[in-house]
This record gives C-alpha cells, structure tokens and sequence, in this order.
C-alpha cells in the first residue's frame, strides 16, 4: 500500500513562514512568563526586565526534556512509515542519550556543580523506561493512524498576542499535533511529565489549563483553522504508580480541560493583563513589581539575595 496523500491544509501548515522576530525592538513572550508573573511580579521582573540569569533547570526538567524527545521520535516514525517501525526504534535508547546529553549541557550551565545525585539519575532513568515501555505497549489505545495525519511535534507559533503593541510577540511550540481527516479537526496535545499524576487540585488550576487554551487561541489565528475545529488534551505520564494494586494502574493520563468561549476569552484576559502590567510601546515597563512571599520563596533563585529581593536571605 502507498503512502496516504498529506491533505492540503496539513501541508500548508508545515510549510507557513513564521514571522521573524526583530529582537532589537521586539520582545518575546512565553505561558511560563505568564505564569511566573502570576505567582511572583518581582521574580519575573527580575530575570526577564531586569535580566538576572539564575540556574533553574533540576532533575525533573531534564528529564521532561528527555521523554519529550524519545515519544516525539516515537511519533514521528509511526506517522511517517508505520506503527511497527516505531516499535522496531530504539527509543529508550533515545531517551537515555537525551537524558545524558541534556544534563552534561546544564551542568555546564551551573559552572559543572551537580544539582542531583547518581542515585536520584538511576531512579529517573528507569522511572522513563517504564513510562517508554508501558507507552509503547498500549499506544493504540491513545493513538491510530486511521484517518490521522501528523502536522507535527513542536510546531511553532510566532504571534503578536496585543494587536497595539507590535513590540511584543508569543512564542511558544506545541508538542504534538494530529490531523483528523474525517472529522475534519485538528488535536493538540501538550506532553506532561508528573510524579503520580494530576489530582483534583491541578485538574481545576485554571491557569495551568490557559497554556492550551492560549495554544488553541493562537494555532487558530495563525493557521487560519476555526476554533471549533481544534480540539486540545493533556497527555500525562505518570513516574510513580503503586507497586501492589488490586487493578493495574496506567502510567498515562488524559486531560481535557474545557476550552470554549468562557474558557477562551479567561485565558485572554488573562494574558492581556500580564501584558498591560509588563509592556508598552517602548518595551519593559519601569513600574515597581512586588514580590508576592509565601511558600514557594524556599524554591525561588532569588530566596539567597536580599539585595534583590527583601524577602531573600541575607549572608
């Protein structure tokens, strides 16, 4: 059997010219921004604005970075030639090089001090092995190539969110994205990696779920497809299940958070709010941001520098 046709909206999709940033006027923003702003104005401001470069990567950014690169291979191949040459790749061994390579790079990055032990490497390691193999043996369940086609992994968004200011564009990619031929939709699906999965806490985080949503937004502006016509899901994979159940315990979770009009025009709102206290025409706002203290200071980069932030501990 040949290869299926690649439906015309796809191509025009995988072929778009992204507009170009010109960053010597123009900022970029990303949903981490956002969120960073949300929980703490002052620790925005200072990384972003004022430009205070802290090391923040640790062993669960690696690792995120690793299994989004051995399913994402995985993807690719099922799509591109056939489910049983995805099986036949090597992909632990993709996620190993990843996880390796990607922690010597960071490690550089924190003037070659280490921010995890051999043994915390090892449980992370084979945590994703698990992950890979449970994946791989009920990717049907989540994933067909019937009537699908694959637009792609990282696909790229590059959008002026506020049209009066051309000096601050979004930038973001999204993980993985599916084209239905048949129901004539497109699925967008943001990779999650999480310890036991997402409980009742993170499934009503509104601001969590504006990442897709804003996705959804933009993907529909950008390519020019009907907002009805996209549909956005979660793809969680959980490191940890109980070890003695009653009933076997999936490794994958399916998120769909609601991302209608109400849902839309929050997740706007939302965004234009960080923008009009962050921005103007001229760039970064000079307004004062302060600091919102709590408990997640113990985890902020800036917790040592009283000179930075007052809430900071001074040696």
């Amino acid at each position: 059997m040949g290869k299926k046709k690649i439906p015309k909206i796809v191509k025009e999709i995988q072929n778009f010219e992204l507009p170009k940033i010109n960053y010597s006027y123009q900022k970029n923003i990303s949903y981490s921004q956002m969120s960073m702003f949300h929980s703490c104005p002052k620790k925005w401001s200072l990384r972003y604005r004022d430009g205070h470069k802290v090391f923040s990567s640790s062993i669960h950014t690696i690792f995120g970075t690793a299994l989004h690169e051995a399913l994402q291979h995985y993807m690719d191949v099922m799509f591109e030639i056939s489910g049983a040459a995805a099986d036949r790749e090597n992909i632990i061994e993709i996620f190993e090089n990843s996880f390796r390579e990607n922690y010597i790079k960071e490690l550089k990055s924190n003037s070659g001090k280490h921010f995890t032990t051999p043994v915390e490497m090892r449980e992370f390691y084979e945590d994703g092995v698990s992950i890979i193999e449970f994946f791989k043996k009920r990717r049907s369940k989540y994933f067909t190539k019937r009537d699908k086609y694959l637009v792609g992994c990282e696909v790229p968004i590059t959008i002026q969110p506020d049209k009066k200011l051309n000096n601050v564009m979004y930038v973001g990619y999204l993980d993985l994205v599916l084209y239905d031929e048949w129901e004539d939709k497109f699925y967008i699906y943001d990779i999650k990696t999480s310890t036991k999965g997402w409980g009742d806490w993170a499934k009503k985080d509104e601001i969590k779920h504006f990442q897709l949503i804003l996705y959804k937004k933009f993907f529909s502006e950008q390519y020019g497809i009907p907002l009805d016509k996209i549909e956005v899901e979660f793809f969680i994979v959980k490191r940890k299940v109980p070890e003695f159940s009653d009933f076997a315990i999936s490794r994958i979770q399916i998120f769909k958070p609601a991302s209608g009009k109400v849902k839309l025009n929050k997740a706007t709102k939302f965004m234009d709010s960080f923008i009009s206290e962050a921005f103007n025409k001229s760039g970064h706002k000079d307004s004062v941001h302060l600091p919102t203290p709590g408990n997640s200071c113990r985890f902020c980069p800036y917790a040592d520098n009283k000179k930075l932030c007052e809430f900071g501990i001074e040696f």
